[in-house]
């Protein structure tokens, strides 16, 4: 056990989760930039790529349904943030070995990235109720955001490194091996960062459901339910707000109808619009962008409230006439488009649950949250690959008719309580 003289400040565990985002990112998002490529090098279609990429998004959004209601009902935040980081930084580096197993590579490389999507859902609800307690005092929308824009620089850094080694090595595996090394640097930051927070206060609200957990007793505010049926009352969202469910169907239209970078890869290498070791570039491309407006937007969204959210479907729709061109000069455009939508949706998203959900059912509304968009997600990840084998002009049309539903959704759930949260964002002291 660490021992310290003071306890870490919010701002401090804020920044703290944030350079462990950034290398986490460096592993998820480097290999991510690969995953088109890498899977049509195993023999896979545009349908397959498009499935896998689908799925693993599924799987890391449908498994919260599991893993939020969990940490809620354990008091393990820690324990499952660890675990999830862990499958990242073991997952991705064995990617190295799939084009050396002959036939059965496809299927191993497709294991490896829902088994590390499956990682994503396991920390994901526990690391966001952990951040937005750090985040209280000092306005979540900020928290969240700078949050995301250190994610977003390891998600343009580790895309970097990739398209380095690809480029000088001429194949694909060495950038997915070279990514155990700030996966390691991830595990040890949070590590050392449970530790440094062990004896402080900060989480002393949250933690207290372990210790409840560990005596039999239940955490203040969540009541005692019998055995039976009580992970799929949490899984089904019991006791949480209708304004979150509204909300959570809007925002999932949109992260459907989002095209998976797969896809885009998978387009970019096979027509070949670019080389293979520019692909990682343009991905970089694309998490610059993300970092920069998810930082804007937090602080936009700490003054305005959640009309921010509207953009998110005129961006989505914009996405497939621009990514799936031909010309290099209008997919730069549309990763940039794509990158924007990305950054929106990863941080004022997140801050909104919050303010939307009491705190000790936070970390089950991640789940459920993320539950509905993994199904929207999957479903989204197929028709978008099927549709590009069969028709381009039927994709978009398909896109832009989804968001159209998505704005008519969104801004029926989020114009009541823009004004409402607005008074409630200024940071809690």
């Amino acid at each position: 056990m660490v021992r310290v003289s003071r306890p870490m400040t919010e701002w401090r565990v804020v920044i703290w989760f944030g350079f462990i985002s950034l290398t986490a990112d460096m592993v998820y998002e480097g290999a991510r930039s690969m995953y088109g490529p890498l899977l049509a090098s195993l023999g896979a279609t545009a349908l397959v790529v498009g499935l896998v990429t689908g799925l693993g998004e599924a799987m890391a959004l449908v498994l919260r349904l599991v893993f939020g209601p969990l940490a809620d009902r354990s008091g393990r935040y820690w324990a499952l943030t660890i675990t999830g980081y862990g499958l990242t930084a073991v997952c991705v580096p064995l990617l190295a070995v799939t084009p050396f197993l002959g036939a059965a590579g496809l299927a191993v490389a497709a294991a490896l990235i829902l088994l590390e999507r499956s990682g994503k859902a396991v920390r994901s609800p526990s690391k966001s109720t952990l951040l937005a307690e750090a985040a209280r005092a000092v306005g979540r929308g900020k928290g969240f955001g700078v949050q995301k824009a250190m994610d977003q620089v390891g998600a343009f850094a580790g895309p970097l490194l990739v398209a380095a080694v690809v480029a000088a090595t001429g194949v694909i595996w060495p950038g997915m091996l070279v990514l155990a090394l700030p996966g390691a640097a991830a595990m040890i930051i949070l590590l050392v960062l449970r530790a440094r927070t062990r004896e402080g206060a900060l989480f002393e609200g949250l933690l207290g459901a372990r210790t409840a957990a560990d005596d039999g007793s239940r955490p203040s505010g969540i009541r005692h339910r019998g055995p039976a049926g009580t992970w799929l009352a949490d899984a089904l969202g019991r006791e949480l707000p209708a304004e979150f469910f509204r909300f959570a169907v809007a925002a999932s239209l949109t992260t459907g109808g989002l095209v998976t970078f797969g896809i885009i890869g998978y387009h970019l290498a096979a027509d070949r619009v670019l080389p293979v070791a520019g692909v990682p570039l343009i991905y970089a491309l694309a998490m610059a962008v993300g970092a920069v407006s998810a930082l804007v937007v937090g602080w936009v969204y700490d003054r305005v409230g959640a009309h921010v959210l509207l953009v998110v479907p005129v961006l989505v729709a914009a996405v497939p006439p621009l990514t799936l061109s031909d010309s290099t000069s209008i997919v730069v455009a549309g990763v940039v488009v794509w990158g924007l939508a990305a950054g929106v949706q990863d941080s004022a998203v997140k801050a909104l649950v919050a303010e939307l959900v009491p705190p000790p059912r936070r970390a089950t509304a991640y789940g459920v949250f993320a539950g509905i968009q993994g199904a929207f997600a999957v479903v989204g990840g197929v028709a978008i690959g099927w549709l590009y084998d069969v028709s381009l002009p039927a994709l978009v049309a398909t896109v832009g008719a989804s968001q159209l539903l998505a704005l008519a959704l969104l801004w029926h759930t989020v114009r009541p309580f823009s004004h409402e949260t607005r008074r409630h964002l200024r940071p809690e002291g």
